[in-house]
């Protein structure tokens, strides 16, 4: 598997195996979890209260779209990965560039496009 060692991911992510699954990847990687956070407040708090270099978020969490969060994540140049069961069309236009992976998908395909998408900036910028 793909190492991410010492990055550190904030998950957002309602469903607590899928956020288990993903935590167990992700450290298995080599990263520093942040989180997991499974509602659209909560996620808002971390994001307050540190710094990620990358997230991955779930654009559904209860019923709740977590845009609010993507937006966050856009406004600090944060790079994200959204995890969905609605592909690409759920996401609202303003993030519809963003990679999306379809649920369900392989934890290796998550550390990969995490990866990919850390290869262009350094940790903690």
């Amino acid at each position: 598997m793909t190492s991410l060692t010492g990055a550190r991911i904030l998950i957002v992510e309602d469903e607590a195996l899928v956020a288990m699954l993903v935590e167990d990847a992700l450290l298995d990687a080599g990263c520093e979890v942040i989180g997991p956070a499974a509602d659209v407040e909560a996620a808002l708090r971390l994001l307050n209260e540190t710094t990620p270099d990358a997230a991955v978020l779930d654009m559904n969490l209860g019923g709740d779209s977590s845009a609010p969060v993507a937006d966050a994540l856009a406004e600090r140049g944060l790079p994200f990965v959204v995890a969905t069961g609605y592909g690409a069309s759920g996401l609202p236009p303003r993030h519809r560039g963003v990679p999306v992976l379809a649920k369900p998908y392989d934890p290796a395909d998550l550390v990969l496009r995490l990866s990919s998408l850390l290869k262009s900036q350094p940790l903690g910028a």
